[in-house]
């Protein structure tokens, strides 16, 4: 029968195993660090460099490309790069999108967190999700089928539209902010409710007065999310939107984002091109929105309260 180690050898042996264990997550822990931030600094040098190509090596001006409406890439002796209308329909649809959605999203929060019984919200969470799993691509095959006729036979123009564009951004963002609104109030201490009732305040009043005050940097966080997704997507609104190079005037009229642009044309030209160095120009200047994006969250995130 095999003898059983000394006590004391058996407590070396499990701290040491203890202490390997601890150095091995540390060493896995700080690799995923390390290559999360380089990916990231890659990526940003990356498209730094291709995006002021076309303003360093190329000659492009980029007040040109920043204010010009006009954009004919083929045009001789001088292509034309204005992004002006890119820049518009991109922040555009985002802030159109929001509009929507905000409202819906912080609403349905309160609902399910303050207003609905457990099974309400056992209802309307699943479906939430539901809307989360659905591929963009189905969002503007739908677009292009339903809403684009749709806004064309009750609203004028060609149905193809800054319109149409939004109510699809509005509908694919909607989870997002939905969800992280009812994160927020769900957060909310019970003493901030019970205080209020105890005051006489009723519940729409404790909702508006006290709840909703209190969670706004949460929610506002949720909508810069919101529209940064939407900022960045492409496929779902380039079926939808239009597509032309023009500016537009109204909602019902036709347009392009900077990602609808860059997903059209990026395959049509050569690389190294300055139509293709104009193309990574807008991809940088999407990096630099999207760090913007960031920051605005991080300011929100270190005003919350709860």
């Amino acid at each position: 029968m095999e003898r059983l180690a000394p006590a004391k050898d058996r407590l070396l042996k499990s701290e040491k195993n203890w202490m390997n264990g601890e150095v091995r997550g540390k060493i896995i822990v700080f690799a995923c660090a390390i290559i999360m931030i380089a990916a990231t600094i890659s990526i940003t040098i990356f498209l730094g460099q291709k995006g002021l190509a076309a303003f360093i090596k190329n000659g492009v001006s980029l007040i040109e490309f920043l204010t010009s409406t006009m954009w004919n890439p083929s045009n001789q002796p001088k292509p034309l790069f204005g992004a002006l209308p890119f820049i518009f329909g991109s922040f555009a649809v985002t802030f159109l999108s929001a509009l929507i959605a905000a409202p819906l999203g912080i609403g349905a929060a309160i609902f399910m967190t303050e207003i609905a019984p457990s099974w309400g919200r056992k209802i309307l969470q699943p479906v939430i999700e539901l809307l989360v799993g659905i591929p963009s691509v189905v969002y503007g095959f739908i677009g292009l089928t339903v809403l684009v006729p749709f806004v064309r036979n009750h609203f004028g123009g060609l149905g193809f539209s800054l319109l149409s564009g939004m109510i699809v951004l509005s509908i694919m963002i909607l989870p997002t902010i939905t969800t992280i609104a009812t994160d927020a109030m769900s957060s909310l201490p019970n003493a901030l409710r019970e205080g209020s009732y105890a005051l006489g305040a009723t519940r729409w009043q404790t909702i508006r007065k006290v709840l909703i005050p209190a969670a706004m940097p949460t929610l506002l966080t949720a909508i810069v999310l919101g529209m940064a997704r939407a900022f960045g997507e492409a496929l779902a609104v380039q079926m939808v939107i239009g597509n032309v190079s023009k500016f537009p005037h109204s909602i019902l009229d036709a347009s392009s984002t900077l990602t609808t642009i860059i997903t059209l044309n990026m395959g049509n030209t050569t690389f190294g091109s300055i139509e293709n160095n104009v193309l990574w120009s807008m991809g940088f200047i999407l990096l630099v929105i999207s760090f913007a994006f960031i920051l605005i969250i991080r300011y929100l995130s270190a005003r919350r309260k709860f």
